[in-house]
């Protein structure tokens, strides 16, 4: 097989302004199983484009294959890292001012974005992660494409859509180190195969109706729900709970003992509408142990 062809790095001047560290953990800090870091490159692929990407003066450049026109490259990741939403702003709003904790997680990555990634695939992403490493579940959802996806460019596969893992049975999946997720995957294919307009009238509803709907899918819990809907619709209001969060809750907000519900409910009204984004200040720095927990 021929190995891609990479443009020169083009320069993009209304990139999002980033320092190293935002731009890494935004990339690959959990929101996206769909990035490597490189020795001084990202590199990765949502749908049918492929990247790569680096800072140059705090701002992206980037290089795709040379077949891509750089026109619709430039508009797909404008529309990738949510170019439209003012961030900046977003950030101010948070009650960093009064709370501390917040307010050293938000001075470890002070570039942090929420990224707007395809939902079918975040949807599939994140069905993949539980009880998973970020390693491991990148490595699943590479086997998925080498395995099952179309090609997009000589050695770059797409991820498999949901119409091409409906015809797959789960021991195909298994064969994916899928483990017991794989009867997740056949039975949420299953599922969308029954219900074909599911995907695409999801996004059209309020959070609430949304999540509920995708709590109906087999492997979707709360947390996988708020994560699909935060990263893969950019509901700002989800506050996806995992293991560091529920830490961070008890010992720095004095919520022992109160229930995931409970605590969903404090969140939103301590951080705003903008909860989720809060939540991705927090699982950075918690991540990264800038936050000891």
């Amino acid at each position: 097989m021929n190995e891609t062809q990479f443009t020169s790095w083009q320069k993009w001047p209304e990139s999002p302004y980033f320092d190293l560290k935002s731009f890494h953990e935004t990339f690959d800090g959990g929101q996206s199983f769909a990035w490597d870091l490189k020795p001084d490159y990202i590199e990765g692929q949502f749908l049918k484009s492929i990247f790569r990407l680096r800072l140059e003066e705090n701002r992206i450049i980037f290089s795709v294959p040379k077949t891509t026109n750089l026109s619709t490259a430039k508009l797909a990741l404008a529309q990738y890292l949510a170019t439209d939403i003012d961030f900046e702003a977003m950030k101010d709003a948070l009650p960093w001012r009064s709370d501390p904790i917040l307010k050293q997680a938000i001075e470890a990555y002070p570039y942090l974005r929420i990224l707007r990634q395809p939902f079918p695939e975040t949807l599939l992403g994140f069905l993949c992660s539980s009880t998973k490493q970020i390693p491991q579940i990148k490595q699943i959802l590479r086997l998925s494409a080498e395995s099952y996806g179309e090609i997009i460019e000589n050695d770059f596969k797409s991820l498999p859509t949901w119409k091409i893992l409906e015809r797959l049975e789960e021991k195909q999946l298994r064969k994916l180190k899928l483990g017991y997720r794989a009867n997740y995957i056949k039975k949420s294919a299953d599922f969308l195969k029954a219900h074909p307009q599911f995907l695409k009238e999801l996004p059209g509803l309020p959070t609430l109706e949304a999540k509920k709907n995708l709590l109906q899918l087999p492997g979707v819990g709360e947390k996988i729900a708020d994560c699909v809907l935060l990263f893969g619709l950019g509901r700002m209001e989800s506050f996806p709970i995992d293991t560091w969060i529920e830490k961070i809750l008890v010992k720095f907000y004095q919520l022992e003992g109160y229930s995931k519900e409970q605590l969903q409910q404090f969140a939103l009204s301590h951080f705003g509408s903008n909860a989720g984004f809060a939540q991705q200040f927090l699982f950075s720095a918690a991540r990264s142990e800038a936050i000891t927990i």
